[in-house]
């Protein structure tokens, strides 16, 4: 990739820490952001972040946490089912597919995000238990290594000191047999603290077969001041989820079930389990003017599942990390300079077991296990160039390794009654093992002339590795094999403008990113599974503004225009597929909507009554597996309208939600068929449905 030199000074970095001695205007309100590692006035930060607080969460008419974050600019969703986020993947500027592998997702900054294709489990942090969200678009790479090329989305969960009521309970009931509730709890006395909540949730869903049971459990303790400080941290979730499948569309055949039985289920007895837990604890310590962190976390997964066409599945996943950290002033060169560098150490463990039935897992036909080791150092200078002005530059590299093994019994229970596509019984991949390096880099600039203006720039390298479901593919003859693909690559560059008022924010951002070796599944060629696609490019304008109209009245907007497109390349294709020799070149990525519309308000009619409504407007786009662009169809534009209502009564509040208010008919993901040409599958959404909620202060 080719950029100009202008271009190129200009461009900036992503946060890492506080700019030493820059003056900030006192009249702004300051915003602490925790997802650069270390706390930091997002005012500071060259990039594009917003912080949604806790006042806006509680005040959302949104009913889990992607659904929060669509309303902000810059992010789309593609939701299987419905019901909870429970398969939901978000999508940080314009990946489609692949965009939850490129957004990487925290939780009090530990990483959420496994080595599998799994979706994150939205649900096992409620909205009720989160104090903000922060979204830093385009960046985190530095900070966090693997899949930040879209961005960080960091989840801070409420402190154990946070003033407030001691004890807190919710309960909420609604369409399609839904119940939620929750019981929180908070203590606090001189230097400890303790917190918990334990969260419940039921409910049939939209469609046949889509039934969710989630439970969820988290405990929160802190020792200490600010000097010194031993943070600990443990949740546990567990979920059964019913999966109904697709509805399919082909007009030669005039079959359309999104139109005639959008309920119906294409799965009936199709499903998944998962019983997770996690353990983390922080020890913080400032020794003069310099800052130390030492992260210990423990997480691991059983994830169970039938597919009627595939046969069962069981995963175990297991993740251990330790992460020091210490930023430090320095003056050098005429410059304060503060440095913030760290050692990130991740080991994981995989196990997969297959069979042909559930009651066959204990004798399962394979096997498979991998190992990976993550071993990386990062380093980012914050320099002041002057009492407005600060440049950061950051660098990372890091080496991983794995291992991979695939044990075949084929005299098992569970092997019998397994074939592959071929319709042969399976074999056993090839032991697999490699090392690969990256690394990525990072160079911004902050200027802030006066109280109402502000500026940003950057410039950086990211990077992808594949996951382990990218790893364990078939071949031409469809048998598993080991595939090791090229990482993924991705140079971003990047500038914007803020302008604030006593009652106005806007900012404006460009971006543009070009990816070499993107990892994703090519449907189309024989034997290749997921692959290294062409090169392509996103870019696109991000434009948002907030405004208090009046005193109890406050607006906001936000206009995302996403350009995501193959720059070369073509797809070669198979007797099995709908073409051969498919050019890609100039079409767009699927799964990227170009146009995005965001508008909110709230309105404060009385003391005691608050109402917020929000409109969310996508523009059309390609369906996953339309690379070339050809299949004639497109998932459909929508308009989505949703209220809630919020009655405060003293200790107490009661709610009203209803979500998608006209009754859309909409889906946000459908697949087009790879060996027919017309044909395609969507996974409808729910229609209108009612929430009533009551929170009940202790």
């Amino acid at each position: 990739m080719r950029w100009s030199l202008s271009f190129s000074l200009s461009l900036a970095l992503t946060p890492c820490v506080a700019f030493a001695q820059l003056s900030v205007d006192a009249s702004l309100d300051a915003v602490v952001v925790s997802a650069p590692r270390l706390n930091t006035d997002a005012r500071q930060l060259p990039a594009s972040v917003t912080v949604i607080g806790r006042e806006d969460i509680a005040a959302s008419p949104a009913k889990t946490l992607p659904d929060l974050l669509t309303e902000q600019v810059g992010i789309g969703i593609q939701d299987y089912f419905g019901n909870n986020a429970a398969t939901t993947t978000i999508d940080l500027r314009g990946f489609g597919a692949t965009g939850g592998q490129n957004t990487l997702i925290l939780v009090d900054g530990r990483r959420l995000n496994d080595i599998d294709q799994s979706a994150v489990q939205w649900a096992s942090v409620p909205l009720s238990s989160i104090e903000r969200v922060e979204i830093l678009r385009g960046t985190g790479a530095v900070l966090y290594g693997d899949g930040a090329s879209g961005g960080v989305i960091n989840i801070v969960t409420r402190s154990p000191f946070k003033q407030g009521p001691q004890a807190e309970l919710l309960a909420r009931t609604g369409t399609y047999g839904t119940n939620e509730g929750q019981v929180s709890g908070r203590i606090s006395y001189d230097r400890f603290a303790f917190n918990a909540n334990s969260y419940g949730y039921v409910s049939n869903g939209y469609r046949s077969n889509n039934r969710n049971e989630q439970a969820n459990a988290n405990i929160g303790m802190r020792w200490g001041d600010d000097q010194t400080y031993l943070d600990f941290r443990a949740g546990s979730d567990k979920q059964d989820l019913r999966l109904p499948g697709a509805r399919t569309i082909q007009a030669s055949t005039s079959t359309n079930e999104f139109q005639s039985n959008p309920r119906g289920a294409q799965t009936p007895n199709d499903y998944a389990s998962r019983d997770g837990g996690r353990v983390g604890l922080t020890l913080g310590a400032r020794i003069g003017e310099a800052e130390w962190m030492m992260g210990l976390d423990y997480r691991g997964k059983d994830q169970r599942a039938f597919y009627a066409a595939s046969g069962a599945r069981e995963i175990a996943l297991e993740n251990t990390s330790i992460t020091p950290r210490v930023r430090f002033p320095v003056q050098a060169a005429g410059f304060q300079h503060v440095l913030t560098m760290g050692v990130d150490l991740h080991d994981w463990r995989y196990r997969l077991r297959t069979a042909d039935s559930q009651d066959n897992l204990a004798t399962p036909s394979n096997i498979v296990t991998v190992a990976q080791h993550n071993r990386a150092f990062y380093l980012q200078d914050r320099i002041a160039l002057g009492e407005r002005t600060g440049l950061t530059l950051g660098l990372r590299r890091e080496r991983v390794a794995f291992a991979a093994t695939d044990h075949l019994d084929t005299n098992s229970g569970g092997y019998t009654g397994l074939t592959n596509l071929n319709g042969a019984n399976p074999t056993a991949a090839s032991d697999a093992a490699a090392v690969q390096r990256q690394q990525a880099w990072e160079m911004g600039l902050r200027h802030t002339p006066n109280a109402t203006w502000s500026g940003f720039a950057r410039l950086g390298r990211s990077y992808r590795l594949l996951n382990v479901d990218e790893l364990y593919e078939s071949n031409a003859s469809y048998n598993q094999e080991f595939q090791i693909l090229r990482p993924q690559v991705a140079y971003t560059g990047e500038f914007g403008a803020e302008w604030t008022s006593s009652t106005t924010f806007v900012r404006a951002a460009v971006f543009r990113t070009d990816i070499r070796d993107e990892i994703h599944l090519d449907p189309f060629t024989t034997g290749t599974g997921n692959t290294n696609l062409p090169p392509s490019r996103r870019q696109g304008v991000e434009l948002e503004s907030r405004w208090q109209a009046q005193s109890t009245l406050s607006v906001r907007g936000g206009y995302t225009y996403t350009d995501a497109r193959f720059i070369s390349g073509t797809l070669t294709g198979s007797a099995d597929a709908i073409g051969t020799n498919m050019s890609i070149a100039g079409k767009h990525v699927p799964l990227v909507p170009t146009h995005k519309l965001n508008v909110g308000a709230r309105w404060d009619a009385n003391a005691k009554t608050r109402v917020n409504a929000t409109l969310l407007r996508v523009a059309s786009q390609y369906m996953d597996n339309d690379e070339p662009n050809t299949l004639g169809s497109k998932i459909p534009a929508y308009t989505k309208i949703d209220l809630k209502a919020v009655y405060s009564m003293p200790g107490a509040r009661l709610s009203l939600n209803v979500n998608n208010l006209t009754d859309a008919k909409y889906y946000t993901y459908a697949v087009r068929s790879a060996f027919t040409s017309d044909k395609y599958a969507v996974y409808p959404l729910a229609g209108r449905t009612l929430m009533l909620g009551l929170e009940i202060d202790l």
